[in-house]
């Protein structure tokens, strides 16, 4: 019988533990390289969860979406060319307003998304009360609080991932309203996104970034990058190759 393997990415601001969380959900089961063309390091790796194999993909910390830097372009792309079955976004229970940011701009592309807010125990220490249920009723997907390095909520953003990869979970993400301008601006470029793009890529994003002047992303969009292989069952890890 052949697996379904379903992908899932994992993005966030560096030092939210975003690796921590990585490496608890994949243990030995992973490998690292670099992106194709790129500098920046590739991590992968499977973890299996009621019966589900899922691919997990450790995309770089980035503190946005704009396409500044090699990092941010890899996270963009992974998002748009390959689109992952969930994106976890994984922000800082400490530093929650700072990583929503990120979080908005992931909203804006995909609605296959959950929140997990990691370092609770910190945010406890310090007498931080984040209100889960009512910040996913705002955000309209999934918030799940974890503490990656003591594997605290592992479980329920687990079964969180399996019910959104199996089509039992519902999302209405929140949309962001821009100024009068940039929404005209918008407006007028949805027709003609749509018209070249069609249903394939979020056509509202895509005219927002192009009214940012957005070249980086142009030049993705006619040459899209090739999607990563996995020879055989062969995963790198610390140096050494193990098999899965």
């Amino acid at each position: 019988m052949t697996d379904m393997t379903y992908t899932i990415a994992l993005m966030g601001n560096p030092n939210t533990g975003k690796s921590t969380l990585f490496n608890v959900l994949t243990g030995l089961r992973q490998h690292t390289g670099n992106w194709p063309g790129k500098t920046v390091t590739h991590a992968e790796g499977e973890c299996r969860h009621r019966g589900t194999l899922y691919r997990i993909v450790d995309l770089p910390g980035t503190y946005s979406l704009y396409s500044n830097s090699a990092d941010e372009e890899v996270a963009r792309d992974f998002l748009l060319f390959q689109r992952p079955d969930v994106t976890v976004v994984v922000v800082d229970a400490t530093a929650l307003e700072r990583n929503l940011n990120l979080a908005l701009q992931v909203l804006e592309m995909t609605d296959r998304v959950i929140i997990a807010i990691n370092l609770m125990d910190e945010a406890k220490k310090k007498g931080i009360h984040i209100n889960t249920k009512k910040l996913a009723v705002k955000l309209g997907v999934p918030v799940v609080p974890i503490s990656a390095r003591n594997r605290e909520g592992i479980d329920a953003l687990l079964d969180t991932v399996d019910a959104m990869a199996h089509g039992r979970i519902n999302t209405n993400p929140l949309s962001i309203r821009y100024s009068p301008e940039i929404e005209r601006g918008i407006a007028k470029l949805l027709p003609l996104v749509k018209d070249v793009m069609g249903d394939t890529y979020p056509a509202r994003w895509i005219a927002l970034r192009l009214l940012d002047g957005d070249t980086s992303l142009l030049q993705a969009l006619k040459q899209p990058p090739q999607p990563l292989i996995k020879e055989g069952n062969a995963y790198a890890c610390c140096g050494s190759v193990k098999s899965v």
